[in-house]
């Protein structure tokens, strides 16, 4: 796995955001497209190891597009400046919870969680942080969990959702609208030794965490 060109042709897309430049670097384009491809392709592999759902989940399926949606966008440049995928049971049409790699100018990161889940699952989600919050919380404050995340990433309410108290013993976790966690990454993580392992590692702790909120939405 050689993620240099990859990074090198991130970086000069994001300084060269224009049909003329991509078409001209195409080819550059689809050699490091069919990287991130293979490594998400492993990725998968080795996650489905440990979560059964990821087992011949299509690589293809988990990788977005780079061209931008820009209908309804003041930004008009075409393309996305990064490399991302869902890998969940889906791919990226996944809407329970899933996996995520992303690599991109100054920001690479991976892990693992539900994002803007849609209504009864957000409730279901709540409930099970209310009734069993025990399981939850000694998870977040683990020694695994907060060395690799720190805490859990997500829009929240401004206030307490509809249903339970504003001094619930739980409420900031009962205000988030999405939940999720990540492990930053450098550039200089990317292309060292032993980054692919470090990677596993990351998802193994975001699969915990995807447990309790498989749990809640079961």
């Amino acid at each position: 796995m050689d993620l240099k060109p990859t990074i090198k042709f991130l970086n000069e897309l994001a300084a060269n955001n224009n049909k003329e430049w991509f078409d001209a670097n195409r080819k550059t384009y689809e050699s490091c497209r069919k990287e991130f491809l293979g490594l998400v392709g492993n990725i998968i592999g080795e996650i489905a190891k440990f979560d059964p759902e990821l087992t011949d989940v299509d690589p293809k399926k988990c990788v977005f597009r780079i061209n931008r949606d820009i209908r309804f966008s003041k930004d008009k440049t075409p393309y996305k400046t990064n490399f991302g995928a869902l890998m969940g049971a889906n791919g990226k049409k996944t809407e329970g919870t899933g996996f995520y790699i992303h690599l991109s100018q100054g920001q690479n990161f991976a892990g693992g969680g539900i994002y803007m889940p849609p209504p009864e699952t957000l409730a279901a989600i709540r409930q099970e942080i209310d009734y069993n919050p025990d399981g939850l919380n000694a998870l977040l404050t683990s020694k695994s969990f907060k060395e690799t995340f720190g805490e859990i990433r997500g829009d929240k309410l401004k206030t307490a959702p509809k249903g339970y108290p504003k001094d619930h013993p739980n409420i900031e976790l009962l205000r988030f609208k999405s939940f999720y966690v990540i492990e930053e990454f450098s550039e200089k993580d990317l292309t060292k030794d032993g980054f692919f392992d470090e990677l596993i590692s990351t998802y193994k702790n975001a699969h915990e965490f995807n447990r309790f909120l498989k749990e809640a939405i079961s």
